[in-house]
């Protein structure tokens, strides 16, 4: 059974409880959201299995006990096979997360996240990534500046390069990137989601660029 620290609003650690006591009772909890970005400007997001949308290159619940750095460099980990120094991540936002959810048996599932957000430097290349592929078709490396253009208009595409695995190996091929493809949830937009984050990897790889 997997338990997460839980705290008040303001952010003051009040215990431990169990993951699906978290989201019955609607207690604060940490998750991690992992972007990883590369020195050419370029951002990568996973394409969830789920949704077979455009998410975070990473992302899950901060265990009980853990840090938020090695939450981040695990989750980084499991979803796409990466290792990742958590000591040269960068915080860029906490983002209050809150979602009502009846699933299909009837039960309730509340959701009160703190989501810590973190960009790390991706120097690797196509081959380095091992995708769970019960989460995860595959990442999507777009342009940061060009995708926050698309964003902005609220329509349009970007060009992308697309890595799946496929009989075993990773293969890559670009594709038209629209603005339907990218994942969010009622009460948001692509540019109030990602918009920061995209300005955070342009800032980062200006001088590069």
């Amino acid at each position: 059974m997997e338990y997460l620290d839980i705290y008040d609003e303001e952010g003051n650690h009040l215990g431990q409880a169990p993951r699906d006591v978290v989201h019955r009772d609607a207690l604060w909890h940490n998750t991690v959201h992992c972007w990883l970005y590369d020195e050419e400007g370029n951002i990568y997001f996973q394409i969830r299995k789920d949704e077979g949308k455009l998410y975070t290159t990473a992302s899950g619940h901060v265990k009980a006990e853990e840090s938020l750095n090695d939450g981040f460099a695990r989750e980084i980990k499991e979803e796409i096979g990466l290792d990742v120094d958590p000591n040269k991540i960068t915080l860029v936002g906490i983002v209050p997360f809150i979602k009502d959810l009846k699933k299909a048996d009837g039960t309730m599932f509340r959701d009160r996240a703190k989501a810590n957000v973190y960009v790390a430097n991706f120097k690797g290349d196509i081959s380095d990534f091992t995708f769970d592929l019960n989460e995860v078709l595959g990442v999507v490396k777009v342009n940061a500046k060009d995708t926050l253009d698309v964003l902005k208009n609220g329509s349009g595409s970007v060009k992308g390069i697309v890595i799946k695995n496929v009989d075993g190996k990773n293969i890559s091929e670009e594709q038209d990137i629209n603005y339907d493809d990218f994942l969010f949830f009622e009460g948001e937009s692509p540019l109030t989601k990602y918009g920061f984050i995209l300005e955070k990897v342009i800032v980062l790889t200006k001088s590069n660029n």
